[in-house]
């Protein structure tokens, strides 16, 4: 189980609450910074995802921590009929509705302020589930896959991508030089919130991925479980289903 790190670590709220307070303060320039913190390299990922959820021809799609609604919008790519973003931070919603809205693309992608947790949605109602860099911001991780496990239709797709960490010499160096010196510096040059991007660094290193995650999965019921690391393993693709 991952080690339970929070943003603000003097704050009495919930690691929920300060997930929520967190991203409302940085989603004016959060698309920004991504972009520069993955040098772009994220887009390529989300893509690779799209190319998962597609092959299930899904025509209702959950994209949970969708944030500003960056893969709920690359996700209208499948043709699905209709698509959830589903996120803790109404700040970080409210970017993306304006997002969609310019894209003409409400009448697709619906926003709901929600958690991973407590999904508002009946058992066996997604054909596909989608969660980029936002599983280990859950607060219990396994009752967050469970939940999700539960909305899954059978033989429904579900995918995570997350940042992991390479285990190959000079990568694991690197990876760990930059995410624990770089990123938080250029997170508090963009941001307001000067402890955002130190915790997503910490968050980071501190959640299990690869095979670790892969037994969680099928510790709560997912199979068909299949890991596969991208750009010398700093982020990793999860590819799951259900009975």
């Amino acid at each position: 189980m991952s080690k339970n790190v929070t943003p603000y670590k003097d704050s009495d709220l919930s690691k929920k609450e300060q997930v929520a307070k967190m991203f409302d303060a940085i989603s004016g320039n959060y698309d920004n910074l991504n972009r520069v913190i993955s040098f772009g390299i994220d887009i390529k990922w989300r893509k690779k995802v799209l190319k998962i959820v597609a092959k299930s021809n899904p025509e209702i799609i959950l994209d949970i921590a969708t944030g500003t609604g960056d893969l709920a919008i690359l996700m209208t790519q499948t043709n699905a009929k209709k698509i959830i973003g589903l996120d803790i931070s109404a700040g970080m919603l409210e970017v993306g509705v304006k997002k969609i809205a310019d894209k003409k693309l409400s009448n697709t992608i619906e926003m709901v302020l929600g958690d991973s947790e407590n999904i508002p949605f009946d058992d066996n109602y997604f054909d596909a589930i989608t969660v980029a860099f936002g599983v280990r911001n859950f607060e219990t991780l396994e009752k967050g896959l469970k939940e999700i496990l539960r909305v899954l239709k059978p033989n429904g797709v579900f995918v995570i991508l997350e940042t992991s960490v390479p285990d190959n010499t000079p990568y694991k160096q690197g990876y760990n030089f930059y995410s624990k010196n770089i990123l938080p510096i250029i997170g508090k040059l963009f941001s307001k919130d000067d402890v955002a991007y130190g915790y997503l660094s910490e968050s980071a290193a501190a959640f299990p991925y690869g095979e670790a995650l892969n037994n969680i999965l099928r510790k709560v019921g997912f199979i068909d479980v299949i890991a596969l690391p991208q750009t010398f393993g700093v982020a990793t693709i999860y590819s799951a289903s259900k009975d």
